[in-house]
């Protein structure tokens, strides 16, 4: 049987806010364990939350962002489950009056097609605490430092209907994200994980088959083999016979498994009620406004933009804008003097080259945006040759100043005065005359034989467009 499969994602986006949702407390990532967990984090009695204005700001960019329809009237509800790093014994969530409402994504894939994903949601949460489970022997240790972080729970809809759509639309949501500066997707940190709802159904039916959650996976790579293994095993129970529990599984990617964790609840398992402690949250049209003013271009817009203004293929364009901290150096580099296709092959090859080869990130870069187009400026009025660049380029790296002070520093100034270079390649000839004659015969590939020798005699400073020319003069003469 041919099995189609449904995809739905629920991706819980950590806010990048200062404080907690509800309290004062430090969200900084790497505190000792339970040294960022207030009273109100504790839950402890008496203690009442205050919402933070700024979890509610993060929530309306990413609802204009998506075109949703954004919910002048949101409501707080208590999700009541017990958990021994939940300390209230219920979470503070949105159930039915979400902040944000349906809205829609368009996703690229690899082919070149694009398809819109449908968001069902997005609704804010306060994050639960932590169990750790690795350091003490048969016991469980609890750190709620992460209790109270604030979420944005995304909740598409089932509109995935492969595992490479599924990925695609998460780093989708999370390249959004990170544009909108709502949050700094670290997923090795936590700050961006992600539920899978996977089920499959026989090709033509409409009805969706039953299915499994795949939950808190923290990576693409990790996504992709968790989804690949659970349709594999759907498949495999369905023809076998069996039948297909609704159940939520975690992905084990030391074995590259999933296995049962719990039956799947439903809504009603939680008794969703209002919180009593918070006041409904109206938005109203001022505030809708100023959030709109404050985007910043999306990376779609910037995309068109970049292939536009600086006549850049799709391909370099997409490479550039995959971050908006790439986009915004390139731009830096292109102003600082850098033409727009040389900056685009610098910083994504050379300098990209370099960070990955020093597992350096591009806020760590020790070169800056300034002395990159300071260097092309050089390459491109022929100060320098790209091959010398990349000498230039080195040192710079290692901490010796901008292009112009290396290049007066190590001498490195390209030779273009023909009247030095004609009697290096006058010597190169007058010493080759054997390979001047296959040359001559026919053999015109040895012409990159004598410009490497000239080079070399100039230890790479001549200028290579016109020792090309000239020994093409001399040789053919």
């Amino acid at each position: 049987m041919q099995w189609e499969t449904v995809i739905g994602l629920e991706v819980h986006t950590q806010l990048a806010t200062k404080s907690k949702i509800f309290s004062g407390a430090s969200t900084a990532y790497g505190a000792a364990p339970n040294t960022q967990a207030c009273n109100v984090d504790l839950a402890l009695p008496g203690v009442l939350p205050v919402l933070n204005r700024e979890a509610v700001n993060c929530a309306l960019k990413f609802g204009v962002a998506i075109g949703a329809e954004i919910g002048k009237r949101s409501v707080f509800a208590r999700k009541n489950y017990f958990y021994p790093d939940l300390p209230k014994g219920y979470q503070i969530s949105q159930f039915e009056l979400p902040i944000v409402g349906k809205g829609e994504l368009t996703i690229e894939m690899e082919n070149g097609e694009s398809k819109v994903i449908g968001i069902t949601r997005a609704h804010l949460e306060e994050d639960a605490g932590k169990s750790l489970h690795e350091d003490f022997h048969g016991l469980s240790g609890i750190d709620l430092n992460r209790a109270g972080t604030p979420l944005l729970e995304i909740v598409s809809e089932p509109d995935m209907r492969s595992i490479k759509e599924a990925v695609a639309y998460a780093r989708k949501i999370h390249q959004l994200v990170v544009y909108l500066g709502i949050c700094d997707g670290n997923m090795q940190e936590g700050s961006f994980r992600v539920d899978a709802n996977l089920s499959i159904r026989p090709y033509g039916q409409e009805a969706f088959g039953t299915r499994t959650e795949l939950k808190n996976i923290n990576s693409f790579r990790f996504l992709e083999r968790a989804l690949n293994y659970e349709l594999d095993r759907q498949i495999d129970v369905l023809e076998g016979g069996g039948r297909i529990v609704q159940e939520t599984r975690l992905y084990d990617a030391d074995k590259d498994e999933t296995r049962s964790m719990r039956s799947k609840e439903e809504a009603n398992d939680y008794r969703y009620f209002p919180d009593p402690d918070l006041l409904p949250v109206e938005i109203d049209e001022s505030l809708l406004e100023q959030i709109r003013d404050e985007m910043p271009e999306l990376p779609t817009a910037k995309l068109q933009r970049f292939i536009q203004e600086y006549a850049l293929g799709e391909k370099e364009a997409k490479a550039l804008t995959a971050s908006r901290p790439l986009a915004d150096y390139y731009e830096a580099v292109v102003k600082a003097g850098g033409e727009t296709k040389m900056a685009a092959n610098w910083v994504t090859m050379e300098l990209g080259g370099a960070l990955n080869k020093a597992g350096l990130s591009l806020v760590d870069s020790p070169v800056s945006p300034e002395q990159m187009g300071g260097l092309l400026k050089r390459i491109a009025d022929k100060t320098i040759s790209g091959k010398i660049a990349k000498q230039v380029f080195e040192a710079i790296w290692n901490g010796e100043g901008d292009a112009d002070g290396v290049i007066e520093a190590k001498g490195l100034k390209q030779i273009t005065d023909t009247g030095a270079i004609e009697p290096i390649i006058d010597d190169i000839i007058a010493n080759n005359l054997k390979q001047v004659e296959q040359f001559r015969a026919g053999k015109e590939k040895l012409l990159g034989f004598f410009v490497g020798q000239v080079m070399k005699a100039t230890r790479g400073k001549a200028n290579p467009e016109q020792v090309n020319e000239l020994l093409l003069k001399k040789l053919k003469a």
